[in-house]
């Protein structure tokens, strides 16, 4: 397939690989086929497992460990980068968590330390990787910092729970974070897919359901794939994309829009 946009000498770090379906992997295909070379990280060797057959099939030499919990795996990535490449043109931030009771249960009965858990991963650590970014993005001349996020994050989704909060939280930080990067000519935006089946959303219940809503209620009546949320990806981390940024971008076939 022909890349729609052109990354060819840009380097840059994809989180959030779980497997093959993951929304991550169509982002990392559709950087490698523009010609970008890219970085991928994985949270513990059971996930190193997982992503592979990713790895391998988009030949990728770069693979650091990164749990954004160990502050310490953040800081290792950042000098790698920095003595391979020397430079960062592009990150994207692709990971969320939150406790089982705490996504199905009621926002009200969200215990503090299930809070705290679900905003320490999904959200702050968005705002610690731009931190660990901002230094090689400014070596790069500038730079394009990407989080995914959802549409739970205005409307109430059921089943998504304090989730919906964390991510209205990460579109703030997204906005935040591209006032005070702007300087130094790195972009922050949010991507916002509709609905598809990937690891992560299987565990929220009635998800099925979600997914044949998207495709009768949207004007284009049609499923997002990871593909089409590489495709996005891939322009606006591109120069393309140069000066598009502090907003969160919508790739669902319009459901968005619809009452």
């Amino acid at each position: 397939m022909k890349p729609i946009v052109n990354l060819e000498g840009k380097v840059g770090l994809i989180t959030g690989i779980a497997n093959e379906k993951s929304i991550s992997t169509g982002v990392a295909e559709a950087c490698v086929e523009a010609g970008a070379t890219i970085v991928i990280s994985y949270q513990n060797e059971k996930t190193r497992a997982f992503i592979e057959p990713v790895i391998n099939r988009l030949g990728v030499k770069d693979v650091y460990l990164m749990d954004v919990t160990q502050p310490e795996t953040l800081s290792s990535v950042g000098s790698a980068i920095a003595e391979r490449f020397g430079k960062l043109d592009f990150a994207v931030h692709s990971m969320a968590f939150a406790k089982r009771d705490d996504l199905h249960g009621r926002v009200v009965d969200t215990s503090p330390d299930g809070f705290a858990l679900a905003m320490d991963v999904s959200t702050h650590s968005f705002v610690r990787m731009a931190r660990m970014v901002e230094p090689l993005m400014e070596k790069a001349g500038g730079g394009s910092l990407i989080t995914m996020t959802y549409l739970g994050s205005e409307k109430v989704i059921p089943n998504y729970g304090v989730m919906g909060l964390c991510k209205a939280a990460l579109e703030a930080a997204t906005r935040y974070l591209a006032a005070e990067l702007g300087s130094k000519r790195i972009r922050v935006n949010a991507v916002s897919p509709g609905p598809l089946m990937t690891r992560a959303a299987s565990g929220i219940a009635g998800f099925d359901g979600l997914m044949a809503a998207a495709v009768e209620r949207s004007p284009m009546h049609a499923l997002v794939t990871p593909e089409d949320i590489g495709a996005l990806t891939a322009f606006l981390v591109s120069d393309a994309g140069r000066l598009v940024t502090g907003g969160v971008h919508y790739v669902d076939a319009g459901y968005n829009i619809m009452a």
